[in-house]
């Protein structure tokens, strides 16, 4: 089946640009464009899209207040056009899965349309360590670990650590020398453990509560 993405963009040439792009792969289908929040809002209601590739400055609502609206009904993507545009910091915290530069190769564009549909949260992309780095920089580690943590295994606790160094599945699969679908495994059972929605909630919770420390190999 078809991965369906919905385009939100008050840029018409940007909007038609990425649908042109993710067409030409007989596993992604444009079902919509949206051109300001309140569109791509309407749009994943009567759509149900996949995945959102969503703009943040838009008018009438922007992309974060949409974002908070449709996470929970489809994996949005932030597209930016600056490496550490601040307001995609509150993506994060909207429920973003992860994040995209306008100018990316369209290779990394079609890659991270795939990884959204997939639940791999886009974390390898340059952009998304640097903002990750940003934003628990912003937000000091807490001072005590989540009851929610010590429910985790220590195998758990090792493929969140990975996780949190930005790593994929796969990636992660090579270090451990077990299997993706392991990983995977792994993955969905530790947020389950955690009550966390996707990947880059653990990479935050991983800072803040000190698992992993900015600058760490």
């Amino acid at each position: 089946m078809a991965i369906r993405v919905l385009v939100a963009d008050d840029q018409a040439l940007v909007r038609a640009g990425l649908r042109r792009l993710l067409e030409e792969q007989p596993d992604i289908e444009v079902v919509g464009e949206a051109g300001d929040g309140r569109e791509a809002i309407a749009a994943v209601e009567r759509l149900r899209p996949d995945v959102v590739l969503m703009d943040i400055r838009m008018p009438e609502l922007d992309g974060i207040e949409a974002t908070r609206h449709v996470s929970r009904r489809a994996s949005v993507v932030i597209l930016t056009t600056y490496e550490l545009d601040e307001y995609v910091f509150d993506g994060i915290t909207a429920g973003a899965c992860g994040f995209l530069l306008k100018h990316s190769l369209p290779e990394e564009m079609i890659r991270g349309v795939r990884a959204a549909a997939s639940g791999d949260a886009l974390l390898a992309p340059s952009v998304t360590r640097r903002l990750i780095a940003e934003f628990t920089r912003r937000r000091p580690p807490a001072t005590a670990t989540p009851p929610s943590l010590n429910a985790l295994t220590e195998r758990e606790r090792e493929v969140l650590r990975l996780v949190a160094r930005a790593l994929s599945n796969q990636e992660i699969a090579d270090a451990l020398h077990v299997s993706e679908w392991t990983v995977k495994t792994h993955v969905a059972h530790l947020l389950d453990k955690l009550g966390l929605r996707d990947r880059v909630q653990a990479v935050v919770l991983a800072y803040e509560c000190g698992l992993v420390q900015r600058g760490n190999p």
